[in-house]
């Protein structure tokens, strides 16, 4: 065997054996949005009347119809879902709804703003500029947003520094302007997709377990009774 193809193999290998891992990506992307759904859901339920209001007002809010209805289902899905995913149960299953609210955030929500969910505020560096460069129309508009988003941030920045408390009012953090784009939504979107094929994971989640228990049981009950023996 030649050197490369040798070199070849043994990196296969390593990569196989690291198949015994695998276990961890959907235990990361469960832990990861555990707490972004259930966290979502408990404000929208201890603001209930405010968030059935926004779901129903066409003016301020999504205008949807039956927003009682549609308010407590998504706050159920994500209450819910967000405990199931923690513990990895039904989690196929789960990921359904929550596709579901993604979607309707995305489309009825944040579409409008385009791509970011925080404006970048530097056009020179936008993840926007390659596509701007091949005459898309979405993309020079968001480097166009970029530039403006940059001046205001310099001028309130200017402003604070003169006339504010500028080390305190960062010292949690830089200022940004809110784009509130699909960025965040149609992520955790593509991460329930992931866990819509491929399950909750071994080992660490209660979806394995009872699969195991119940293949467990079927096996054991299709045993056949054992014969007389013959004399």
């Amino acid at each position: 065997m030649s050197l490369p193809a040798l070199a070849g193999s043994r990196v296969q290998a390593l990569l196989d054996r690291a198949r015994s891992l695998d276990f961890l990506a959907p235990l990361a992307l469960r832990l990861y949005l555990a707490p972004v759904f259930f966290s979502a859901g408990l404000n929208k339920l201890s603001a209930f009347d405010a968030t059935v209001a926004w779901f129903g007002n066409p003016d301020w809010g999504l205008g949807l119809p039956f927003p009682w209805l549609l308010a407590f289902m998504a706050t159920a899905a994500e209450l819910i879902g967000g405990v199931l995913l923690l513990l990895g149960l039904a989690t196929r299953l789960v990921s359904v709804p929550l596709m579901a609210t993604m979607l309707v955030a995305i489309f009825a929500v944040h579409w409008p703003n385009g791509w970011f969910a925080i404006a970048p505020s530097n056009a020179e560096t936008s993840m926007a500029r390659p596509l701007a460069a091949l005459g898309i129309p979405a993309a020079e508009a968001s480097l166009e947003n970029s530039a403006g988003v940059g001046e205001r941030l310099g001028q309130a920045r200017r402003l604070l520094q003169e006339h504010g408390h500028y080390d305190w009012l960062t010292e949690k953090g830089s200022f940004v302007v809110l784009n509130n784009g699909i960025e965040f939504a149609a992520t955790y979107l593509l991460m329930l997709m992931v866990l819509f094929f491929h399950g909750a994971g071994r080992f660490l989640s209660l979806d394995y377990w009872v699969a195991r228990f119940l293949t467990a049981t079927g096996q054991k009950d299709s045993v056949p009774l054992a014969q007389p023996e013959s004399r």
